[in-house]
């Protein structure tokens, strides 16, 4: 055939670029191919040894130009949010909640007045769309109930955003049993009253005298949450209705948000069955909504946000590397065994420590007081900074 030799080539030369073009392909899909086979970490060819084949890599380090990957990962970054809030729907109540939020925030910023969103409690990452089991962690909000209670003291307004049915400010005093123990019923037929027993007086009319003046005065609002879906939607709502208050506004995430959650269109419809056998869940990375809310959302809000550590050498770093990472004002630092007692406020270029003893501990004095007098300081540093 015409060109399938050498002696024929020489008679049809322009069959010459041709076969140069489909040699070279396909002498670079052997080498391509021989090099996966060889190279590839995930191919092992002999078990006799019992060595794991990507063992040699284990310990590899491996430069990459950044030129173009900052804007990469900061674009990856930022489609991983947006695509979060598109692939989960608002809750249900959503609508007036988020009328109520921007209600609040109008009359108060029309007033002047320094506002405070508190977020409190954990996030819960349902397993299943008609939720029977969910994913949870262990707070129960403390550290936001008592906080929003010592901003209302510093003359703030409070957006509380809690977990529903997590500590709240005020009723956080008598949980359980304890405020059923103040209480006496006396039994006069039609004419039973219930009263507050002389000894507990001292205790409860301080504490109803102080929720009577913030809810008389309009000046908390309390917006719940339970998903970590939920708490994504009512946290940028809670943002955009803040934006028009600029440096009045003070952020202060106490939340506990979940890491990992599964999405939407992975979540079984119904309750998982257990004669199936244990199920195989694949949980995926939470985005982290900081860098939208820092830098797109409330640019001119004072930010705080909570790192929780069980590892001392970590904790300061950690939340460093936080700051660089995100940009906001403040980050507050404790240990998960020392978090009653002790937290580190960490800034871009500065720490110091909070410790209560134990003599102030014994006199009732909460570590949320202290915090909060340090944070109110540091929010009317910035706000005298960002008038000149």
């Amino acid at each position: 055939m015409q060109g399938m030799s050498f002696k024929s080539l020489q008679k049809h030369k322009a069959l010459l670029p041709l076969y140069f073009c489909v040699g070279l392909g396909c002498g670079g899909a052997i080498f391509y191919t021989l090099r996966l086979a060889f190279r590839n970490p995930d191919v092992q060819w002999s078990r006799a040894s019992g060595e794991i084949s990507n063992e040699e890599f284990r310990t590899k380090q491996y430069k990459e130009s950044t030129r173009y990957r900052t804007r990469a990962i900061r674009f990856k970054m930022a489609s991983h949010w947006e695509d979060f809030y598109s692939q989960h729907l608002p809750p249900s109540d959503f609508e007036d909640n988020r009328t109520l939020l921007k209600e609040f925030c109008e009359r108060h910023n029309k007033a002047g007045e320094r506002i405070a969103l508190i977020t409190s409690g954990g996030t819960t990452v349902p397993l299943e769309h008609n939720t029977v089991r969910f994913v949870d962690n262990f707070s129960a909000g403390t550290r936001g109930a008592a906080s929003a209670e010592y901003f209302l003291d510093h003359g703030y307004v409070v957006i509380f955003m809690f977990r529903l049915k997590s500590l709240e400010p005020f009723t956080r005093h008598f949980n359980g049993q304890k405020f059923m123990d103040m209480l006496e019923l006396n039994d006069r037929g039609p004419n039973t009253t219930i009263t507050v027993k002389p000894d507990s007086v001292d205790i409860l009319a301080p504490i109803l005298a102080r929720y009577q003046a913030a809810q008389e005065g309009g000046r908390i609002l309390y917006i719940n949450f339970t998903t970590v879906q939920d708490y994504f939607w009512l946290l940028r709502a809670a943002c955009e209705c803040l934006g028009p208050c600029g440096p009045k506004a003070v952020l202060y995430l106490a939340a506990a948000v979940s890491d990992f959650y599964i999405p939407s269109n992975e979540m079984p419809t119904h309750k998982i069955q257990s004669d199936g056998g244990p199920p195989i869940i694949n949980l995926q990375l939470v985005p982290k909504l900081l860098a939208p809310l820092v830098n797109l959302w409330v640019p001119q809000a004072y930010v705080v946000s909570f790192k929780l550590e069980t590892d001392e050498n970590l904790l300061v770093a950690k939340a460093r590397d936080a700051l660089k990472k995100y940009k906001h004002k403040l980050v507050i630092a404790n240990l998960l065994q020392t978090r009653r007692h002790r937290v580190v406020f960490v800034t871009i270029d500065s720490s110091f420590e909070i410790v209560l003893t134990r003599e102030q501990m014994l006199s009732g004095i909460e570590i949320e007081d202290v915090i909060v007098s340090n944070v109110v300081l540091h929010h009317t540093d910035f706000i005298q900074h960002d008038q000149y």
